[in-house]
């Protein structure tokens, strides 16, 4: 196993979960977020996609996988940064407080980094083989 898929299946299975979850309970997930429907439902639909494309641009025999890692990066890095903006400013910490009930943003870093290393190019940076 080549050693990009300690990055991509955790990548994947965040936010492929994350997606699945508020594709289909938008209206919870909107209320919870405070956020409209519709932008629920597209947030969840790139989250979805790019816990896919984090996969398939990993498959070494994948039509276009850099294209994919590329668009799976652009995908996740405006739903990151939104998060970061929205939701989890100023606090670093991810740890819940009262002020931040959803954590701070430190989490979301990490995510945003993996996001722009796909962006720009990952599997052709790692020449996977």
């Amino acid at each position: 196993m080549h050693p990009n898929w300690f990055i991509r299946i955790p990548f994947a299975a965040v936010f492929g979960g994350h997606g699945i979850g508020k594709l289909v309970m938008p209206t919870a997930s909107a209320e919870m977020l405070s956020l409209p429907v519709a932008l629920v439902f597209v947030v969840g639909l790139a989250e979805l996609l790019a816990g896919i494309g984090a996969v398939v641009g990993g498959i070494r025999k994948a039509p276009h996988r850099l294209l994919v890692d590329r668009l799976t990066g652009l995908a996740a890095a405006p739903v990151l940064l939104g998060a970061i903006a929205m939701v989890h400013w100023p606090r670093w910490s991810f740890v819940a407080t009262e002020s931040h009930p959803m954590g701070g943003m430190e989490f979301q870093v990490v995510l945003l980094g993996i996001a722009l290393y796909l962006l720009l190019g990952g599997s052709s940076n790692a020449r996977l083989k």
